[in-house]
């Protein structure tokens, strides 16, 4: 009977749960903020510019892709919003909640799902403006929208920065989901 026992992993001390939960709080807080600035950076991104006479406009919005990356990233900032303050709940109770940590690494695992295909749907679209597709016939837009372009990739890279935030905070909360015993 002691082999058994001594195989359970009994709960981790307060201390480790409190230390633990106010990394993952910084840790949302840093991913809200950059996958807000994301959005932000998005949603605000324009350029106008003359060509040939013509009057033409780079708009985010004008691209599918670029219209899910932001309302992505901004879903991403609210949800985590959210996730602080249940985070913030957990660490003022005494008691863990096996349960939470499950939701809550089910929660950083469709968020930082959402994040990552946001940022591989922009970042599609942003290669083909900054380099072209010459064996279809697209050409190359950056050099043209070249602050429409910096801002894009200003905002992608936040994404991507929030992406790896994201993932240690699915990781985290995977570990601490597995080890608490009912």
């Amino acid at each position: 009977m002691d082999g058994v026992e001594s195989k359970i992993i009994q709960n981790p001390p307060l201390k480790t749960n409190k230390y633990s939960l106010v990394v993952q709080i910084c840790l949302r807080f840093l991913a809200t903020v950059a996958s807000f600035a994301a959005a932000w950076i998005m949603f605000t991104s324009k350029q106008s510019v003359v060509l040939y006479d013509i009057h033409i406009d780079a708009k985010y919005n004008y691209s599918s892709a670029f219209k899910f990356f932001a309302i992505a990233n901004l879903i991403a900032s609210i949800l985590s919003v959210v996730s602080m303050f249940v985070a913030a709940g957990i660490l003022t109770r005494n008691r863990s909640d096996p349960n939470k940590f499950f939701y809550m690494f089910l929660h950083d695992l469709v968020v930082m799902t959402l994040v990552m295909s946001a940022c591989a749907a922009a970042t599609a679209i942003g290669s083909v403006g900054r380099y072209g597709n010459s064996h279809i016939g697209w050409m190359a837009i950056c050099d043209h929208f070249s602050r429409f372009c910096d801002r894009m990739t200003i905002s992608v890279t936040l994404s991507y920065f929030s992406f790896v935030l994201y993932l240690l905070l699915t990781l985290i909360s995977a570990t601490k989901s597995r080890k608490i015993q009912v």
